[in-house]
């Protein structure tokens, strides 16, 4: 007789919180990929790919990716408090820091509705008072911990989600084709796997050290006269 899980309850609930189709708004956010696409430097399915890596070693691991390990990692909430203030300033980029917290806004509205724990529920207090900005990755950390996944699996969701995101904006910016994004995200899986591991060798005082050159072309997109994209 095969052996059966006792509980995929954390599995569910990943696959739930890095679904596309929750309601966070990120599909309104390029993340500075439209300055590139912008400036002809992205135009098709290999320079996409191209740049998606790039973005996600570059900026992703230590921005959300880094924030969601130290939200996990963190034993006092006054930890997560501190890494909220922290990750906003260390944001350059206005539209940026307006964009986490939007989507930040939005993830712990769902996280708390439909997974609600202490840890949110404090987070959330946190935010309306003002102490907090609300940071996406800290409301899927807090989520995502309480149901028992890994933080492994907690890292390579979260990472592989925002991706996902990024690749259907650009199906629709570039355009691609749908069977050109699957590609690309097929294409993801080795680099993120990587990225997890990377995230692991890192620390507090890495948080915020994207590559200069996402940054700059971040803050040149409120600038563009035509825009798809918040940010």
């Amino acid at each position: 007789m095969p052996n059966t899980p006792t509980s995929s309850a954390h599995l569910l609930t990943l696959l739930q919180l890095a679904d596309s189709a929750l309601p966070t708004g990120a599909f309104s956010h390029s993340f500075g990929l439209e300055s590139y696409l912008e400036a002809g430097q992205v135009s098709d399915e290999e320079s996409f790919q191209q740049w998606l890596k790039h973005f996600l070693a570059q900026s992703l691991v230590f921005t959300d990716g880094l924030v969601v390990r130290l939200a996990y990692e963190a034993v006092e909430m006054e930890e997560v408090f501190y890494l909220d203030q922290l990750s906003n300033a260390s944001a350059l980029p206005r539209e940026l820091r307006e964009a986490a917290v939007k989507i930040g806004a939005r993830m712990l509205s769902v996280a708390q509705m439909v997974f609600s724990n202490p840890e949110l529920e404090q987070y959330s207090q946190a935010v309306a008072s003002g102490r907090c900005f609300g940071h996406p990755g800290i409301g899927f950390a807090l989520a995502a911990k309480s149901a028992g996944a890994t933080l492994a699996d907690v890292l390579g969701s979260y990472l592989f989600s925002t991706l996902t995101s990024l690749t259907q904006n650009a199906i629709r910016a570039i355009p691609l084709g749908q069977n050109a994004g699957q590609r690309v995200l097929a294409a993801m899986h080795g680099p993120v796997a990587q990225a997890v591991e990377t995230i692991f060798t890192l620390d507090l005082k890495d948080v915020g050290a994207a590559a200069p050159g996402l940054e700059i072309a971040q803050m040149r997109h409120e600038h563009q006269r035509a825009r798809m994209f918040m940010s």
